[in-house]
């Protein structure tokens, strides 16, 4: 999800381990060969005659004529619809022509067109960096402690943290309020998972069209743990069980969008995510992740401008129908509101190329679109983590993400973030990966609180019942004498925490 790890997914790596694990994660940038400098805000690859890409084609109107005329034209291109998103003007096609967007960008109704990746199709995947630290007991082990609180709370200082373990005795969650982790699928059938999980608005969005079959929205493997971490952390029921969520009464779903072997997030299965969680009603999703093969889409870059534009609607699509996005800011300890970010991590699915992008044109998707949003993550003091992107009026809240430096009073005395994994399992990991489902667990509570409220108006109400500790005197978390960030802004409103670290009490007093 640190400068990130050379994967989508926001966990971070830490030197023994990464994010979840105690660890387990993803760092931008993180052993990949970086090739030379450059000033272009992309480096696109146009496929090599033969290899099939996926592209996406953005119409200029959601007219039907206009989509049928659309694809009737990728045909005679040569290229295959894969599926036609009507409602927002989306097309998703294969071809094996190095010059198929360019062509399509050339017809009558079309707005753009690019790839949505570097590779053929089925490409080979990353390495992750670092492996997760499981927690010895199983689910099936666990015993209910006599004070009511879960086998393993001790450790869920997180939830502490945010003041969520005393607003589950206020209000847990509504059961009709639905959070979906878009992710790399999640285990439903984890004894904590299984009591919340909506199979009814889960699916696999892999390749751009929903299965929606039994069983389509689980992991490939049990290496595929993150989003059934993340759904651990935002739901995990209050049943004597293992771990507890941060609103063990919603209901959780999951749409996988990773590809199989290589866990990468491509752009049209994050648009078929964002559609499909919003014809099933779901209120919020968690996105800890970002949009591959390149960190940063630049909107002056023919593909990858295509692919903000596509995402994008698809967000807005969602929004408009009443679902709320939440996003982790990225492990690359990177300002993103600063003037310029050299990205040495993309594309990552073929040869990174190192190259300087410009923040206020390159986004990094979803978190920096609008209405998104973008959550930072601190650790238990309160202080944020060394590795969270961060940036004045772009980070919007901040919750417990986990921090190797910052350690907790706790039994296992581990600073990262304890929640659920395959296989009936549990493990500590940290990353902006886990500080987002901290506020979409949050959110799912405003939700239940206010189920009338709009998208805009729950994330008012989550930035108006932050806490922010303000600005830190210097920022210096691994204790070498050099600040690693410099946060910019007040004690209202600033670069590391945005309006401030969320509060589940607050939210459903």
């Amino acid at each position: 999800m640190a400068s990130r790890p050379t994967s989508r997914r926001r966990a971070v790596a830490v030197p023994a381990g990464l994010a979840l694990t105690a660890s387990l994660a993803l760092l931008p940038g993180a052993g990949t060969a970086l090739a030379q400098q450059t000033d272009a805000p992309a480096v696109t690859r146009a496929a090599a005659d033969g290899e099939k890409l996926s592209y996406v084609v953005n119409t200029s109107s959601t007219n039907p004529g206009t989509i049928n005329r659309v694809k009737k034209e990728i045909a005679r291109a040569g290229g295959t619809v894969v599926v036609a998103h009507q409602r927002i003007g989306v097309i998703v096609a294969h071809s094996a022509d190095p010059g198929f967007a360019e062509r399509m960008r050339q017809v009558r109704g079309v707005e753009s067109a690019g790839a949505t990746r570097t590779a053929p199709l089925r490409a080979a995947g990353t390495t992750e960096v670092g492996a997760p630290q499981y927690v010895a007991e199983k689910a099936a082990a666990a015993a209910a402690t006599a004070d009511g609180t879960e086998p393993m709370e001790a450790d869920l200082w997180g939830l502490r943290a945010i003041r969520a373990d005393e607003a589950a005795k206020v209000n847990p969650g509504s059961d009709k309020v639905t959070v979906a982790v878009i992710d790399t699928g999640v285990d439903d059938t984890h004894p904590d998972l299984a009591p919340n999980f909506s199979a009814g608005q889960s699916a696999n969005c892999v390749g751009g069209v929903a299965d929606t079959s039994e069983g389509a929205w689980r992991p490939y493997t049990e290496g595929d743990y993150h989003g059934t971490h993340v759904a651990g952390t935002i739901a995990a029921a209050r049943n004597g069980v293992g771990v507890a969520g941060v609103a063990p009464g919603v209901k959780v779903a999951s749409i996988k969008v990773s590809e199989p072997d290589t866990s990468l997030f491509y752009p049209e299965a994050v648009v078929c995510a964002f559609v499909f969680a919003a014809d099933k009603g779901v209120e919020i999703t968690n996105n800890s992740y970002y949009v591959d093969p390149y960190l940063y889409n630049c909107k002056d870059d023919a593909d990858q401008g295509a692919v903000v534009e596509a995402v994008g609607r698809a967000a807005r699509y969602a929004e408009r129908k009443g679902t709320l996005h939440i996003a982790s800011a990225g492990n690359s300890n990177h300002d993103l509101a600063a003037d310029e970010i050299l990205d040495g991590s993309s594309p990552n699915d073929t040869t990174p190329v190192e190259r300087v992008v410009d923040p206020a044109e390159c986004l990094d998707l979803p978190t920096q679109l609008p209405g998104v949003v973008t959550v930072t993550a601190t650790g238990v003091q309160d202080l944020k983590s060394y590795y969270s992107s961060y940036g004045h009026r772009v980070a919007d809240v901040a919750a417990p993400g986990g921090d190797r430096y910052q350690i907790p009073d706790t039994p296992s005395g581990n600073g990262r973030i304890l929640s659920t994994m395959p296989n009936d399992s549990y493990a500590f990991l940290q990353g902006t990966s886990m500080a987002s489902p901290h506020v979409a667990g949050v959110a799912a509570l405003l939700k239940s609180e206010h189920p009338w409220a709009s998208p805009a108006a729950i994330q008012a109400m989550l930035k108006a019942q932050a806490n922010n500790p303000g600005c830190p005197e210097t920022y210096d978390p691994d204790g070498n004498g050099v600040e690693d960030s410099t946060c910019v802004g007040g004690r209202n409103v600033n670069g590391f925490y945005g309006h401030g670290i969320v509060d589940a009490l607050d939210a459903v007093k």
